[in-house]
């Protein structure tokens, strides 16, 4: 007589979720999988919806990190899943060699959307292809190979934009190569222009807002005067929106905020609803000539596969709606004012707030501090993620269209986890 295994998913099984963590250690990432055991955060994660996640255990998260905005508009979104579950009815990911009906609405509603003087849109299959695409774009348009990112940059972990990033990620694929990815202090205009003022740049690679390293705020007028010196000394803007995109910051691209027409703007993670592998990026036409010239330059067979393309259809109408920029506006306020009462209670603890609509950084007095404080939030129901190259900030990121029921509740597990951190911290400091 056979049994039933209590974790049935249809195609796959488990026994116990100490099977699965086993089992991903053997046949996935042993390395990954056994520092969240050991930060005290054995997430399995099963059934998730709106947004909130459940651990095999049945335990309950609400979700602030939503996979870097993967999630902005919820896990499992009804809209955008019955807008794939009517497209299969007629589409897969299509041919990438041909002209496409999704593909082509998709690109028309971007452009429509997206600053003035982009024109076109070429797809990867993720954010870090994107990133690759963009750079070799603006490679093919300049004839120039270098290209200058920040210090504690991350734009992903593909063959080009690894070597933008960190080298925390660039040394370990021996892609570390400062003569074609030099990088510069974030924020430092003069460092800015020493690295650009050769003439030799391809392109200046910005995450609007460098999410990895936790959140820094550009400087007002920062990022509009690393445009007008790219444009005096002949290089292309990239601005990397995979993050700050879709209305997160209270605009659909937090780069118009700053005032900022790109010459290359990538968008990934949200575009989909976390529903399918998709990202885009947008072009101006003087940098668009590789796809007269040879537009079987790059290939992607998955790089806007139709599924994807109404999936982000959908998503991108969705984020443009009226009433979902009131509702970051709205949110924005509500846990910024919400989070400066917490901090009152704890200046010497929790003593900074990095905040541009609803991306947001929490800074703690501590080099781990947001260690500390992510594993308290997890027990006491909240994921949410420390900044890898910057271990001191939070990564906190609530949802577009969170109920304001559930931010009150966030906002009061947030307060009792800070707390129950700084306990923790003092105790550990005491004790030495």
């Amino acid at each position: 007589m056979s049994v039933e295994a209590p974790y049935d998913y249809g195609v796959f099984s488990f026994a116990s979720k100490a099977e699965v963590l086993d089992k991903a250690k053997a046949y996935w990432n042993p390395g990954k999988t056994q520092f969240w055991i050991d930060s005290g955060i054995p997430l399995v994660i099963d059934r998730r919806e709106e947004y909130f996640i459940y651990d095999m255990s049945g335990k309950r998260l609400i979700d602030t990190h939503l996979n870097g905005g993967t999630y902005n508009l919820g896990h499992r979104n009804p809209e955008v899943v019955q807008a794939i579950t009517t497209a299969m009815q007629h589409f897969d990911i299509g041919n990438h060699h041909f002209p496409a009906l999704a593909r082509t609405a998709l690109a028309e509603a971007l452009i429509a959307s997206a600053p003035v003087g982009l024109t076109k849109v070429i797809y990867g299959s993720g954010g870090g292809e994107a990133i690759d695409i963009a750079i070799k774009t603006a490679r093919h348009a300049t004839q120039k190979r270098k290209v200058v990112s920040i210090t504690k940059a991350y734009h992903g972990h593909t063959g080009l934009a690894v070597g933008t990033g960190d080298e925390r990620f660039s040394k370990l694929f021996l892609a570390d190569n400062p003569e074609d990815f030099p990088n510069v202090t974030f924020n430092d205009l003069e460092a800015m222009e020493s690295a650009l003022q050769n003439r030799d740049v391809a392109a200046v690679i910005m995450e609007t807002i460098p999410a990895t390293f936790g959140f820094p705020l550009p400087a007002p007028g920062y990022l509009r005067r690393v445009k007008e010196l790219c444009e005096q000394y002949d290089a292309l803007y990239i601005a990397d929106e995979v993050q700050t995109g879709l209305m997160r910051t209270g605009e659909l691209w937090a780069i118009t905020k700053e005032g900022i027409a790109p010459d290359i703007m990538v968008s990934g993670k949200g575009i989909s609803g976390g529903l399918y592998p998709i990202a885009c990026v947008m072009v101006a036409e003087h940098a668009a000539g590789w796809l007269t010239e040879d537009g079987f330059g790059h290939i992607s067979t998955f790089g806007g596969a139709e599924l994807g393309c109404v999936a982000a259809i959908k998503s991108l109408e969705i984020c443009s709606r009226p009433e979902t920029r009131s509702m970051v506006h709205y949110l924005s306020d509500f846990i910024g004012k919400g989070l400066r009462r917490i901090q009152a209670d704890y200046p010497d603890w929790f003593f900074g707030i990095r905040q541009n609509g609803l991306v947001i950084g929490l800074e703690f007095d501590d080099p781990q501090g947001a260690k500390y404080v992510m594993r308290h939030l997890y027990e006491n129901g909240v994921w949410a993620i420390f900044s890898t190259l910057d271990p001191r900030v939070l990564q906190y990121k609530p949802g577009l269209l969170l109920k304001p029921e559930i931010a009150e509740e966030l906002l009061d597990r947030t307060e009792v986890s800070i707390g129950r951190a700084w306990a923790e911290v003092k105790s550990l400091r005491g004790s030495r």
